[in-house]
C-alpha cells in the first residue's frame, strides 16, 4: 500500500495517464459532468472532501501551465474565488456556460463533495522538464 501521495487508486491510475495539455476538471458536486471523460467522483457527502482538499491535493501530483474558472465564482463564491486567485495567478476567467463547454474536451473530471456554487476549475497539464 502507498504510504503518501493520492492514495484513492481510480485517481492514481487516472493522473498517470494524462500528458502534456490534457484537461483535468475539478468541480463541486452540482456542476454537470460531461460525457467522456473518465470520472472520479470523491464526494462522500456535502462539504466532503473539500474543494480546497482536492484541488491542492491534485496540485500536489499535477504539473499545471493554465488554468480556467467561471468568472461567476467571483460574485456567488468568494472563498472558493480567493483560494483560485491563490493558487493561479493567471487564472482565465470565462462564463459559466464556456466553462462547460470546455470541459467537455478534458480527459479527467474529479467531482469533490463542495456543496457551493461555481466551485470548479479545469487545469491544463504541463510537463515537468
Amino acid at each position: 500500500m502507498k504510504r503518501g501521495g493520492i492514495l484513492n487508486r481510480h485517481l492514481a491510475g487516472a493522473l498517470a495517464e494524462l500528458g502534456h495539455g490534457h484537461g483535468v476538471l475539478v468541480c463541486d458536486a452540482g456542476m454537470p459532468v460531461p460525457r467522456g471523460p473518465r470520472v472520479v467522483d470523491l464526494a462522500f457527502r456535502a462539504g466532503v472532501p473539500s474543494f480546497a482538499e482536492v484541488l491542492d491535493g491534485l496540485l500536489d501530483e499535477l504539473v499545471v501551465e493554465g488554468a480556467t474558472a467561471a468568472h461567476e465564482v467571483r460574485d456567488a463564491n468568494p472563498e472558493a474565488a480567493a483560494l483560485l486567485a491563490d493558487r493561479f495567478v493567471a487564472l482565465e476567467l470565462v462564463p459559466h456556460e464556456r466553462l462547460k463547454e470546455l470541459s467537455e474536451d478534458a480527459r479527467l473530471v474529479v467531482r469533490t463533495g463542495e456543496a457551493r456554487p461555481y466551485a470548479n476549475v479545469l487545469l491544463r497539464c504541463g510537463v515537468f522538464f
